[in-house]
C-alpha cells in the first residue's frame, strides 16, 4: 500500500520507482557491509579485555569472510523463492542480532555465532547479487551505471563506519561502537517493509527505460526455474575452461590483498606503528571515498579499453602500493598518500572482471558464475584475515603478510593477461573468445 502510493506520487514528479529502489538498495549494501568491516576496529579492544589472540580472532573474521562468498551463488535463488524483500529484510535482521550478541560475549565460541555466523550469512545475502538482481530487474536503462555505484557502495560500506567508530571505542567503549550499525539496520529494515518491492509490475510499472507494452508481452520461452542445485551444475561448466579459473585466482588474490588484510588489520598494524585508531580509520575512510570514484571510473574504463590489460594495471599498482606500505611513514601525511593511491584501486577490480565473465560465459550464464567467482574472493580474504592475524601473533609484525600479498598482487597482474582467452557457449562447448 505504502509503496503504490508512493509510486505514484514520484510518477506525477516524473520520477520512476526504480531510482527509489536503487537508493534504499544503496543504503542497504551501504550498512551491511559496514557491519562486515567494523570488526576488524574492535581486534585491540578485544585482546586487552578478553586476551584473546589476535589469530583467535581473525579465524572467526575469516569464517565471517568466506561465508559472505560462499553465500553468493544461492542469493540469487533464494531471492527469487522467498522475494527481494524478504530475504533483504532476514538478513538485516541477522546482522543486527549478531552485532548486538557480540556486545554479551565472553567465550569465543559465542563470537564464532555472532560475528562467524550471523553476520557473515546475513551479510552474503546482501553482496553484489543484490545489486545485480536490482539492477537486471528494475533497470533497463543505466543499467551498468547501477551496478556501478552499488558495488561502489558495497566496497565503500565497509570503510565509512569506522572513523565513527574508532572515536567511540576510544571514549565509549568498543560496544557503545556498535549501536550506529545497529540503529541503521533498524532504521532500513523498516523502510525495506514498507517501500522495497521484487519487480516494477508489483507497483504497476516497468522497469526504467523499458517500453510499457513490454511488460504485458509473453516471453518467448519461460525461464527454467531455480534450484539449489543450479549454481553447481554452472560451477562444474565454468571449471572446464580456463578463463574461470584465471578469474577467480586473481580474484581470490584481490580478496586477499584488501578485505582479509587491510580492511580487517589496517587499524592494528598502524596501532604497531604508535598512531592511534581515529586518524588510522580515517585513513581508511578515506581509501572508501577515493574507492567510490575509483569504481565508477573503472566501468567507465571497461567500456573503452581492453579488460585484462586494466586488470594487469590494477593488480601491479596494488602491489606495488602494498610493498611500500612497510616503509611508509604511518604518519596522517604518509598514509593520505597511501589511502588516495591505494583506495582508487580497492575494488575497481569488479568492473573489468564482471565483463570478462560475461564475454566468456555468456549473459544467462555470467551472474552465477559471478557468483563463484566471487566466493574466491572471500575465501581469499578468509586466508589473509586469518594468515595475517597469525603473522602477528607469532612474528609480533604484519610486514611478512604485506611483502607475501604485494607478491601475490603481482602475479595476478601477470595471470589476469590470461583471461578471456577461452569462452563457453550455453550449451557448453568452448570457442575462441573475442577480445573483452
Amino acid at each position: 500500500m505504502f509503496a503504490q502510493a508512493l509510486s505514484s506520487r514520484l510518477d506525477r514528479r516524473g520520477i520512476h520507482y526504480a531510482w527509489l529502489i536503487a537508493a534504499l538498495t544503496f543504503g542497504v549494501m551501504l550498512t551491511t557491509s559496514a557491519a562486515l568491516g567494523l570488526p576488524g576496529a574492535f581486534l585491540k579492544p578485544l585482546t586487552r579485555e578478553m586476551g584473546w589472540d589476535t589469530d583467535q580472532i581473525s579465524s572467526i573474521l575469516a569464517v565471517r569472510f568466506a561465508l559472505f562468498g560462499l553465500m553468493a551463488p544461492f542469493s540469487a535463488i533464494l531471492m527469487e523463492r522467498f522475494g527481494v524483500r524478504n530475504v533483504v529484510w532476514a538478513a538485516l535482521a541477522l546482522i543486527a542480532g549478531g552485532m548486538a550478541l557480540a556486545t554479551v560475549a565472553t567465550q569465543l565460541w559465542q563470537l564464532f555465532i555472532a560475528w562467524g555466523l550471523m553476520l557473515g550469512i546475513g551479510s552474503g545475502l546482501t553482496a553484489l547479487v543484490l545489486a545485480a538482481v536490482v539492477a537486471s530487474r528494475w533497470f533497463s536503462a543505466r543499467r551498468g551505471l547501477v551496478i556501478g555505484i552499488l558495488t561502489a557502495s558495497s566496497a565503500t560500506g565497509q570503510l565509512a563506519f569506522l572513523p565513527v567508530a574508532a572515536w567511540l571505542i576510544e571514549h565509549m567503549g568498543w560496544r557503545t561502537a556498535v549501536l550506529p550499525v545497529l540503529l541503521a539496520c533498524a532504521a532500513l529494515a523498516a523502510l525495506v517493509f514498507c517501500f522495497m518491492r521484487n519487480r516494477p509490475s508489483d507497483v504497476g510499472l516497468a522497469a526504467y527505460g523499458e517500453v510499457p507494452q513490454q511488460v504485458h508481452a509473453a516471453p518467448a520461452q519461460p525461464p527454467a526455474p531455480l534450484t539449489l542445485r543450479g549454481p553447481f551444475v554452472v560451477l562444474r561448466d565454468a571449471a572446464r575452461t580456463q578463463t574461470f579459473w584465471v578469474l577467480a585466482g586473481t580474484f581470490f588474490i584481490c580478496g586477499l590483498s584488501t578485505n582479509g588484510l587491510i580492511q580487517t588489520h589496517f587499524i592494528a598494524l598502524c596501532a604497531d606503528f604508535g598512531m592511534a585508531a581515529v586518524p588510522a580509520a580515517g585513513a581508511l575512510a578515506m581509501m572508501g571515498a577515493f574507492d567510490f570514484v575509483g569504481t565508477i571510473l573503472s566501468g567507465w574504463l571497461s567500456d573503452r579499453y581492453d579488460c585484462r590489460k586494466l586488470l594487469f594495471w590494477y593488480y601491479g599498482l596494488r602491489g606495488l602500493s602494498l610493498f611500500w606500505l612497510p616503509h611508509s611513514t604511518f604518519t596522517l601525511y604518509g598514509l593520505s598518500i597511501f589511502a588516495m593511491f591505494y583506495g582508487l584501486d580497492w575494488i575497481a577490480t569488479v568492473p573489468p572482471t564482471v565483463r570478462l565473465a560475461g564475454a566468456a560465459f555468456g549473459k544467462e550464464r555470467a551472474p552465477m558464475v559471478f557468483g563463484w567467482i566471487f566466493a574466491a574472493h572471500q575465501v581469499g580474504a578468509a586466508t589473509a584475515a586469518f594468515g595475517a592475524g597469525l603473522t602477528r601473533t607469532l612474528l609480533l609484525t604484519y610486514t611478512p603478510a604485506l611483502y607475501a600479498a604485494g607478491a601475490a598482487c603481482a602475479l595476478a597482474a601477470l595471470l589476469a593477461l590470461a583471461a578471456g582467452r577461452r569462452t563457453v557457449r550455453d550449451d557448453g562447448a568452448q570457442v575462441q573468445a573475442a577480445k573483452a
